[in-house]
């Protein structure tokens, strides 16, 4: 009997070049290993003490950041296995917009505990299956975890109650004044039925100077220029919009003309000033005190409008000029001419002030109960980059807003709901026949990386936080299981509070813990629900992984390598 030996697979199958990588290699654990690379990366930047990145992109633009999208973001990844986490991050942002270092670290966390099973020999079949399992007994338990929910929405105070959390994990120390800073902005554009609210209406304008107190809420839109002509202010305005250049008309060939006296040169300009003086005579009949120009405005058109009093502003940017429209209800036009009333907007004042040595010009709307469709939030500081910093926090806000209008139910933070869900799925995994136990087991003790994770970065002892944790949250689950359905007086008061202990950060002691629920350090459900499934999603796709097969890269220009003397000046 003749023994064949084993050949290449794939010899003669695919184009020079090609690399492949087997289940034999360990690929699996390799693809892990990436992951867990990734992970560690962004994972010492999670909460209020995270530690701050510094990105230095392809661009040489430096990016100062705890904000694991932005990191993410700038760093360019190329792993295939790494690559699908940083999808799953991305997509938490664009649901959520928090949480996605949630989805990176517990990701990372599961695929390390996945491996551990793998070296003890289970197959990555039963882990995918255990893994599944899990997920949805999590997603079930999360759901008994609500502690609060917002009843009100309009009420600045409740909401800065579900915003405090979301700011201080990544402004610690100034999350109250941030989180009202928002909820009134928020507030200020929250349409009547807050479903449809829209986080473009809240725009942020970054001023350096002054400290972060002396930012405030501005109910319209701020704009850092001054306008081009002598008039300035203006109340109770209609306001016309024009994407094309406010100019003489220029001819499409070249032409030369040849002049004989003075008289002809004053008759052949005399010609085009009339047109352009009828076009601004034109505006200003219809009723238009206020121009907006989204190209250029030329020295005599400026010079007619000038005259007329009409005040004139220049936006080159097409976003800023299409958020402009919004605010003061107009159309955009492409021809220089009196516009129709219904592509006419109006505005309460646009004036110029001055902030810090900037002058900036306002479009805002007087009306203190109407709602607005547009409020900037004016930012000060010290840095640009504490400024972009201060930005990616309120944006975060914004978009947690965005969430609480389809989901108000809130859970404990601070590590506790992730603490109780291991307690949870740790019993779960002990009710469950045959291997996929194993992994249920694994899955609960991936969560024990937030709360141990945000003790290590506050410095403190986190073996002996996570201890404390584990018997008040034991405590508890044993108190509820002791007592019946009216829990009996004297324990009630004693247990209740106990499955909401998380980690204490401020207290400064070796092993801090706080009433999550009482100190109102409280996250989002549906983020976390997010956030959750996700990272569960995208453990399980890495693992059902055995083979990457990797093409040749095409011809053409390399593209350009890391700067060797990025810092030099």
């Amino acid at each position: 009997m003749s023994l064949s030996m084993p050949g290449p697979s794939q010899a003669g199958l695919f184009k020079p070049g090609y690399q492949s990588h087997d289940a034999e290699d360990g690929a699996v654990i390799r693809n892990i290993e990436a992951c867990q690379a990734i992970s560690q990366t962004v994972q010492t930047s999670l909460g209020p003490y995270g530690r701050n990145k510094i990105v230095i992109n392809h661009l040489q633009k430096m990016v100062l950041t705890s904000d694991a999208a932005t990191i993410l973001r700038e760093l360019e990844v190329v792993h295939p296995a790494a690559k699908l986490l940083v999808m799953a991050s991305q997509q938490q942002d664009m649901e959520m917009g928090d949480g996605t270092n949630l989805v990176i670290i517990l990701a990372g966390e599961l695929l390390k505990k996945a491996e551990e099973l793998l070296r003890l020999g289970l197959k990555s079949s039963d882990i995918v299956q255990g893994y599944e399992k899990a997920q949805n007994f999590a997603l079930k338990v999360l759901e008994d975890l609500e502690v609060d929910r917002l009843k009100e929405l309009r009420s600045e105070g409740e909401l800065s109650k579900a915003l405090r959390t979301v700011v201080a994990s990544k402004q610690s120390g100034t999350e109250d004044f941030l989180a009202s800073l928002v909820a009134e902005a928020v507030l200020a554009v929250l349409p009547k039925n807050p479903v449809n609210f829209n986080v473009d209406n809240v725009r942020v304008v970054k001023i350096m100077g002054g400290s972060l107190e002396h930012s405030r809420v501005v109910r319209g839109m701020v704009l850092g220029r001054e306008p081009d002509g002598t008039v300035k202010k203006a109340s109770r305005a209609k306001v016309g919009v024009f994407s094309c250049p406010i100019d003489i008309s220029q001819t499409e060939t070249k032409g030369t003309v040849l002049l004989k006296s003075a008289d002809e040169m004053l008759n052949f300009t005399k010609g085009e000033e009339e047109r352009l003086e009828s076009a601004i005579k034109e505006l200003y009949d219809s009723g238009i005190r206020v121009v907006v120009a989204g190209s250029t405005v030329g020295d005599l058109a400026m010079h007619y409008l000038n005259r007329f009093n009409i005040l004139v502003i220049k936006i080159l940017s097409k976003f800023e000029l299409r958020r402009l429209c919004r605010v003061v209800g107009a159309t955009p036009l492409a021809r220089l001419g009196a516009p129709m009333p219904d592509e006419m907007g109006s505005i309460d004042v646009v004036e110029t002030t001055e902030i810090g040595g900037d002058r900036v010009t306002v479009f805002r709307q007087e009306e203190a109960n109407a709602v607005t469709r547009t409020a900037t939030i004016v930012l000060r500081g010290a840095t640009q980059n504490h400024l972009d910093d201060v930005e990616r926090a309120i944006d975060d806000g914004v978009n947690a807003v965005k969430a609480i209008t389809k989901d108000p139910r809130l859970v404990p933070g601070a590590g506790a709901t992730e603490i109780q869900l291991v307690e949870r799925i740790s019993a779960f995994a002990d009710r469950t026949p045959g291997l996929p136990q194993h992994a249920i087991r694994k899955y609960a003790e991936a969560f024990e990386v937030i709360p141990r994770t945000l003790a290590e970065s506050a410095g403190l002892d986190a073996t002996e936080v996570l201890s404390r944790l584990y018997t008040a949250h034991h405590r508890a689950s044993n108190g509820a299981e002791a007592s019946s359905e009216g829990s009996t007086e004297g324990s009630s008061e004693e247990e209740e509070p106990y499955w909401t202990a998380g980690v204490d950060l401020e207290s400064g002691t070796s092993a801090g813990t706080l009433d999550a629920a009482e100190e109102g350090i409280l996250d989002l459900m549906a983020s976390k629900s997010w956030a959750i499934r996700l990272a569960s999603e995208t453990a399980r796709t890495i693992l059902s992984v055995d083979q990457i097969i990797v093409a040749r890269q095409a011809g053409g220009p390399k593209p350009p390598g890391p700067n060797a003397n990025w810092d030099e000046d």
